[in-house]
C-alpha cells in the first residue's frame, strides 16, 4: 500500500514538475487512483490494508518492553507509523465514499487552529522542528544505508538493485519531508497557517528554486523509487 501511495505521488510530483498541475500529496495521489477503472475498490482495499498496517504498528508499540529511553524512543517510532497509516487510510476510505482528498487544506485547517491557541505558535514550530528531524533521519538512513537494517537484502545483483533503490528513495523522501518541516516552520514565524501546506505545498516549493522543475523530477523518481523499495522491502523484511 505505501508502495503504491509513492509511485501515484511520484508520477504527481512529476506532472507538477512540468506545470500539468495536481495535489502531489496523498490526497492528490488517492483521487487519482479514484479516477482510474476498478479505482473505487482499489482505494477500499488500500483503506482496509492501511488500517490493518495501522493496528498493527499500536500492537508493536504496546509490545515493545522495558523502561529506559531507547524503549520509549521505540514506542514513539512505532507510534508515529501507526498514526500515519490510520491516517492515510481515513484518506483512503474518504475518498473511496465520493468525499474530498485535500490534505494540504487539512494541513491549513490544523495549523491555523493550532496558531491561534495558547501557545500554539511554540506548537506549530516544535511540529516544523519534528518534521525537519525526521526528514533528516531519511536522508541520513538512505545516505548510511541504514535501512539495510531492516531487510536480508539478497546476495547479486538484486541486492545491489534493492540497496540503489532504498538508499535513493529514502534521501528523495528526507528531502519532501523536510521541506515540509520549513514550511511549518515559516507559518509559525510569520503567523500565516497558510504557508503550511504540506506534503503537496513542499514539492511545489521545490519548483520554485533555480532549476527547480529538475530538482522536482529528481525528488519525484527518488519517491518513485522508495515506492519500488517498498514493495521489495515486503517481501524481504526481515522477521
Amino acid at each position: 500500500m505505501n508502495g503504491l501511495l509513492h509511485l501515484l505521488i511520484g508520477g504527481i510530483a512529476i506532472s507538477v514538475a512540468f506545470a500539468f498541475g495536481g495535489d502531489a500529496d496523498q490526497g492528490g495521489a488517492l483521487s487519482g487512483l479514484a479516477s482510474t477503472p476498478g479505482g473505487g475498490i482499489l482505494l477500499w482495499v488500500v483503506a482496509v490494508g492501511l488500517f490493518a498496517l495501522g493496528m498493527f504498528q499500536v500492537l508493536e508499540a504496546f509490545l515493545v518492553r522495558g523502561t529506559d529511553k531507547d524503549s520509549w524512543v521505540e514506542r514513539a517510532k512505532e507510534g508515529g507509523k501507526a498514526i500515519a497509516y490510520l491516517a492515510i487510510g481515513s484518506s483512503a476510505a474518504s475518498v473511496a465514499m465520493g468525499g474530498g482528498g485535500d490534505s494540504s487544506g487539512d494541513t491549513q485547517s490544523i495549523t491555523a487552529t493550532l496558531l491561534s491557541a495558547p501557545g500554539g505558535v511554540f506548537l506549530v514550530v516544535l511540529l516544523g522542528l519534528g518534521g525537519l528531524a525526521v526528514g533528516v533521519y531519511f536522508v541520513v538512513k538512505g545516505a548510511k544505508k541504514k535501512f539495510l537494517q531492516d531487510i536480508s537484502a539478497p546476495d547479486g545483483k538484486t541486492g545491489k538493485t534493492l540497496t540503489m533503490l532504498g538508499r535513493i528513495g529514502y534521501i528523495a523522501k528526507g528531502v519532501a519531508i523536510s521541506v515540509v518541516g520549513i514550511l511549518f516552520g515559516v507559518a509559525a514565524v510569520t503567523s500565516d497557517p497558510g504557508e503550511a501546506t504540506g506534503l503537496d505545498g513542499a514539492l511545489k516549493a521545490l519548483v520554485e528554486l533555480p532549476l527547480g522543475p529538475a530538482i522536482l523530477t529528481v525528488v519525484a523518481l527518488g519517491l518513485m523509487a522508495y515506492g519500488v523499495y517498498c514493495f521489495a522491502r515486503a517481501k524481504y523484511a526481515r522477521l
